[in-house]
């Protein structure tokens, strides 16, 4: 394997993110100071991973996806990932996160509703001004005691002032000054309004964003502590965040649309095929178990048995296999039902009938 490699694929965890070169001086940020580390993988990297996600080598990605992954981390520069659905798209971001040590995976679903600010950050001003016009209507010594004790902000408010109301989102949170890249999913940008795709752009290149609620305040609170998307607190040093490890990007799409020309300059592409029987073996051992892919072989087969065109998700497999193996069915019998139940579980998803 090539030494210059840093996500080597295996499914080992290992610090080779400490030997990861400096960016290049384009792509070098400071901002500053840290933030803690994140907590460790979640719940939703182990269903990703697979249930056995100490056996997530299982998930061997091949010599290209390697290469440009790595591509993604030298360069500072976020990965586009396009392919069929259940491709293991999303996963890829996992598997970096599990296998780097870059802990919690941030993950950023996008519908078609989704605007920029969703990612960023979010502004509670109905909260607030409903507070304050409790709080004004109805003072009491906690109130009195907690603004004279210095819990607010410098805004003058009590109980922790205006960032109390401001939530990180996901991107938001992957940009704060961190040691190491955070992992952001941004899962199915191809779902999104046509400008998210524009709007993304100037905070990709630049690796900040501003808050102008807090800008406006900078004066009196130069320093506010928020909410990020993780639930931890943070201080925001005159209403901007701005990165110093760039974080490690995964944008997914089902290459339902085009995106424009100035985001794949700034993106690295890689295309997923749709996996083969070895790759699709493999993830059936790393969900159910050494041996499952040979005891379900014939699921596998009849998977990959399919008309030119006809679309299939890796999760149709998965159903196939776990209600086979939960139903219990063995005898001459029940080999109908098998037969009939997987057909319908595993019918492509561009077929309605």
């Amino acid at each position: 394997m090539s030494d210059w490699l840093i996500y080597r694929g295996a499914g080992a965890p290992h610090d080779g993110i400490e030997h990861l070169p400096p960016p290049p001086p384009w792509r070098d940020f400071d901002g500053g100071p840290l933030v803690a580390p994140p907590a460790a993988l979640d719940p939703a990297s182990e269903r990703r991973l697979g249930v056995q996600y100490r056996e997530a080598s299982h998930h061997r990605p091949g010599e290209t996806e390697r290469e440009l992954v790595n591509a993604a981390l030298y360069l500072r520069r976020p990965l586009l990932v396009t392919g069929a659905p259940g491709s293991g798209k999303s996963t890829l971001a996992h598997s970096v996160a599990y296998e780097l040590g870059l802990g919690r995976v941030l993950s950023w679903p996008v519908v078609s509703r989704s605007t920029l600010r969703d990612g960023l950050y979010d502004y509670d001003a109905i909260g607030r001004l409903q507070d304050l016009q409790i709080a004004r209507a109805t003072p009491s010594p906690a109130a009195d005691g907690a603004a004279a004790g210095g819990a607010d902000d410098g805004t003058g408010e009590p109980g922790g002032g205006i960032g109390r109301y401001i939530r990180l989102g996901p991107l938001g949170t992957a940009l704060l000054p961190a040691a190491r890249p955070r992992v952001l999913l941004v899962d199915e940008l191809d779902k999104s309004d046509i400008d998210l795709p524009n709007d993304l752009l100037n905070v990709l290149e630049e690796g900040e964003f501003r808050i102008p609620e807090l800008e406006r305040l900078a004066g009196s609170a130069p320093e506010v502590a928020v909410l990020t998307d993780d639930g931890a607190r943070v201080t925001v040093r005159g209403g901007r965040v701005r990165c110093h490890a760039f974080p490690f990007i995964v944008l997914t799409s089902n290459g339902e649309r085009d995106f424009p020309a100035p985001l794949l300059r700034r993106c690295i592409h890689l295309h997923i095929p749709a996996p083969d029987k070895e790759r699709l073996a493999a993830m059936v051992r790393a969900h159910f178990g050494e041996g499952a892919a040979e005891r379900y072989e014939s699921v596998i087969d009849r998977f990959l048995d399919r008309e030119p065109g006809d679309v299939r998700a890796v999760d149709q497999l998965f159903n196939a296999i776990h209600l086979t193996q939960k139903a219990g069915w063995t005898d001459q019998d029940e080999e109908e039902t098998r037969r009939r139940l997987t057909a319908e579980l595993m019918r492509p998803l561009d077929r309605t009938r």
